[in-house]
């Protein structure tokens, strides 16, 4: 889908219950354990802390941490971090990996539409693939800007739209479509989108694109992993009968083959995500 089309039915004025979509996505992320694919992303967690320059002792804020990458990338350069989700279960992987490397973090269930903090509250805050699955966008970055201290940063990374997991979620669509106007969560790797969330708070915007290359030992297996612990993934398998998984395997199969540039049984997937640093206004 071009960006222009993803915009526009983006900005449809249907009305949604956000609180009852809110529901379902947290249903669904406490659904498998994200923790076992959340820490083979711990790379974009480490590049995001150096994209943003992060200097010991700077008071760091994970929003919709998951199991804690960006919070320990950070920690691990003796930043002052919290570490937010609204999942609990996967909080306490983040502190049962903190604990394992005796990093002092504080971990606090936390709304990323509604974070517990006064305005101005840290130097820094960070998102990876967290925040941008949010169902109130504009409130979810209001939320980014408020807590972070003017002349302080917001990094984040977001899957883009034409990227594989872009392509994973528009997939998925295909078989359960998602509830009429709400936005994706794509949008979040697009410089328009991010120009309309972040402009009037911002005073630069800097954006780059990255690969994240998933490693598995064959299709089958990312299936397998996939479809029993990424919530989404898993949640939408449980919600189609025999024939509609059997036909949700075969699309997402041919989307694994056509990425899949390991040349071997093996599977070798890019996906591109947005590195985006945001200086506070």
């Amino acid at each position: 889908m071009k960006l222009a089309t993803m915009l526009a039915d983006s900005t449809e004025k249907v009305e949604v219950d956000l609180a009852a979509v809110k529901v379902r996505q947290q249903t669904a992320w406490s659904s498998g354990d994200y923790a076992v694919v959340g820490t083979t992303l711990q790379i974009v967690g480490e590049a995001l802390c150096e994209a943003l320059d992060l200097r010991p002792g700077q008071r760091v804020l994970d929003v919709a941490a998951g199991n804690g990458n960006a919070t320990l990338a950070a920690a691990r350069r003796w930043c002052e971090v919290t570490s937010t989700d609204y999942v609990p279960a996967l909080l306490a992987r983040g502190r049962e990996r903190a604990a394992a490397e005796r990093l002092e973090i504080e971990f606090r269930q936390a709304d990323a539409e509604a974070l517990p903090f006064p305005d101005a509250s840290f130097d820094v805050a960070v998102s990876t693939f967290g925040v941008m699955f949010t169902p109130d966008q504009a409130q979810a970055a209001a939320e980014l800007a408020r807590v972070c201290r003017p002349g302080g940063k917001i990094g984040l990374a977001n899957w883009t739209p034409e990227g594989f997991i872009g392509q994973l979620f528009k997939t998925i669509g295909k078989h359960l479509p998602p509830p009429a106007g709400v936005k994706s969560p794509a949008l979040w790797g697009t410089r328009a989108a991010l120009e309309e969330l972040f402009g009037p708070t911002a005073a630069e915007i800097r954006t780059e694109p990255r690969s994240f290359v998933f490693r598995y030992r064959s299709v089958e297996h990312w299936l397998e992993v996939f479809r029993t612990y990424y919530g989404p993934v898993h949640k939408a398998f449980g919600a189609l009968d025999e024939e509609a998984q059997l036909a949700l395997t075969a699309d997402l199969t041919a989307l694994l083959e056509r990425f899949n540039r390991s040349g071997d049984q093996t599977l070798i997937v890019p996906s591109e995500y947005l590195e985006v640093v945001v200086a506070r206004r």
